[in-house]
């Protein structure tokens, strides 16, 4: 057993003795968890990870070149030390906070990322009973108005707080003539009603981030001073349609958002967490401004004196939050009811550990999101005028059917060409997989949505477009599963054709539909077009048409390097479908793809 391995036995020996000593703040968590008995100890965790480590074989402990040791292959069983969290996606920029809290606590989080509604249902459906210790979401609110499962938290503790914001290119701002401390909902509303304003958001039912920007937006538009009900959401829709026909990107994660933003000049804003925002800003080297007079010259000088680096060029943002009210998410660390006694314990020094002044701190100047406790001031960036909490839907079948609304009536409909590889490689197995992974499909599709097959081998074989429609919805479907049954597998590869074909089909009309198109291929291109071709065939589109992008699967034996190219070139993102089953898998890949369009 290496050295490493010894000093975190020793680290959790320790742990009860430094979580005690730290200083507490005075405002109280937000938790009906009862307070540790004082004598309680770790030493059943220490003995446990004792015989653990008898009983692991040598090659177990050899230490990380880049690090400490490895833990043992994640088999998805309770270990001591181990809290196994359940974690909204957005928090993976906690993961070097928790690697120092692991130092200094002994105690390892193993999280599993996901989306709010998706970590919801698996808690109600009781998916997660046994397989996790605590769940760690932007916000319980939605979780609340399921009876399934709120019951199965026993516990939740803030830990920071982020709230719903626009950020606006500074000379939108400034054509706009906004004050930013001063701007409303409906203002915003106004503008974009107007074809002044254009932005994008995250997919609300993929997204932690869009469906708290989805609810802001219901809710100051709706001007409802409790919670959020059916009727508000009806008064309300004249605005929500004109609001989001003003919407241009999409994504099924705020990462990508952002980079489709860079590529995108003519969108101006986005809605998103204020922290990711000002993340934005300051990660790709420029400034934030809350000063409409000011110029971008000003901005950096501003960031460089922040950050102490070159800011050289970037995405620079007015964050704003508007003055009639935000949705915030406060990030609770919530304990799981059938978690160990043991896990019990250690999520609560973990939360003691994050609420310690010294470690909000070290948060808001790493994460930008702001402090829990008092004696912790926000960063720099973050403005300190107070906002007030708008509303959240007050039942379950209000915010359900806030997102219905939204998928089926509010937002720009989808146009996607599934580009389609049935080559003679694809014969057997992998023809079955690709028509199981299509059929799946067809019940996540939105009403309005138009859904292209273009199926290729040595050339384009048989090209068919199906639409969503909302007089008979089941139609539009049942023609793509007959479809997909009767794709057959046979010729060549010609990748770059195909792609060039796509592009034709969906022509010049990209400002009225959410545009994509999607590759699936299971080896490399063998007829047709060059990859050199169809760079020179993209650059020269005009620039409308450029902005569809293509989301490339990896699949079978596709060349990986080939096809992140191609997601390079057009804006796009890669996929990996190489599982058999579930997430990384052709079917999850898919179903992953859908946040995009």
């Amino acid at each position: 057993m290496n050295h490493l391995s010894r000093r975190r036995l020793s680290r959790l020996s320790r742990m009860r003795t430094n979580r005690s000593s730290q200083v507490r703040d005075s405002r109280p968590a937000r938790t009906d968890a009862p307070r540790r008995p004082p004598r309680r100890t770790f030493a059943p965790l220490l003995a446990a990870t004792a015989a653990l480590a008898v009983l692991l074989p040598l090659a177990a402990c050899t230490p990380d070149p880049a690090g400490p040791a490895p833990e043992p292959a994640d088999d998805g069983r309770p270990r001591s030390g181990t809290v196994r969290v359940l974690a909204s996606s957005e928090l993976a920029d906690m993961d070097p906070l928790l690697e120092e809290a692991r130092k200094a606590t002994g105690i390892t989080v193993r999280p599993t990322w996901t989306g709010t509604l998706d970590a919801v249902e698996r808690l109600a459906s009781g998916k997660a009973d046994g397989a996790f210790d605590a769940v760690w979401l932007s916000s319980n609110d939605y979780l609340r108005l399921n009876p399934e499962a709120a019951r199965r938290v026993t516990s939740e503790t803030p830990l920071m707080t982020s709230p719903v914001a626009l950020g606006v290119r500074p000379a939108t701002v400034r054509r706009l003539g906004w004050d930013p401390e001063r701007v409303s909902w409906a203002q915003v509303h106004r503008a974009v009603a107007d074809g002044k304003l254009t932005y994008g958001m995250t997919d609300p039912k993929r997204s932690n981030s869009g469906f708290s920007a989805l609810i802001s937006v219901a809710s100051g538009l709706s001007g409802a001073q409790a919670a959020l009900t059916d009727a508000d959401v009806r008064a309300a829709t004249p605005k929500l349609k004109e609001f989001f026909a003003g919407q241009r990107l999409t994504s099924g994660s705020s990462g990508w958002l952002a980079t489709a933003y860079t590529r995108r000049s003519t969108v101006d804003a986005l809605i998103n967490y204020e922290s990711v925002l000002l993340s934005l800003a300051r990660d790709t080297g420029a400034g934030t401004s809350t000063d409409p007079a000011k110029t971008p010259a000003d901005a950096d000088a501003d960031t460089e004196s922040r950050t102490g680096r070159d800011t050289g060029i970037g995405t620079d943002l007015t964050v704003i939050r508007p003055r009639d009210g935000v949705v915030t998410a406060d990030y609770p660390l919530s304990t799981l009811t059938d978690a160990t006694p043991e896990a019990k314990d250690a999520v609560r020094a973990l939360t003691e550990h994050l609420r310690s002044p010294a470690v909000q701190r070290e948060i808001t100047e790493r994460t930008l999101r702001r402090p829990v406790v008092a004696s912790a001031r926000p960063a720099e960036p973050l403005s300190p005028e107070p906002r007030r909490e708008l509303p959240f839907p007050g039942s379950r079948s209000v915010a359900d059917g806030l997102l219905s609304a939204y998928e089926h009536q509010l937002r720009r409909p989808s146009r996607t060409v599934y580009v389609l590889d049935t080559s003679g490689s694809m014969k057997g197995k992998r023809l079955e997989q690709l028509k199981s992974a299509l059929t799946g499909l067809t019940g996540d599709f939105r009403q309005r949505e138009e859904v292209t097959l273009l199926p290729f081998g040595s050339a384009v074989k048989r090209v068919r477009t199906h639409t969503v429609d909302p007089a008979d919805p089941a139609a539009g479907p049942a023609a793509i599963r007959a479809d997909t049954a009767a794709l057959m597998a046979e010729g060549n590869t010609a990748i770059y054709s195909s792609l060039a074909a796509a592009y034709d089909h969906l022509g010049p009309d990209t400002d009225s539909a959410f545009t994509s198109i999607v590759l699936m291929t299971d080896g490399e291109n063998t007829a047709g077009r060059s990859a050199a071709d169809f760079t020179a065939f993209y650059r020269s589109l005009p620039p409308a048409r450029q902005i569809t992008p293509v989301f490339p699967v990896v699949f079978g034996d596709s060349d990986r390097s080939e096809l992140d190219r191609i997601a390079a070139l057009t804006g796009g993102r890669l996929f990996d479908g190489t599982k058999e089953h579930g997430p990384g898998s052709l079917e999850g890949a898919f179903e992953e793809i859908r946040g995009y369009q």
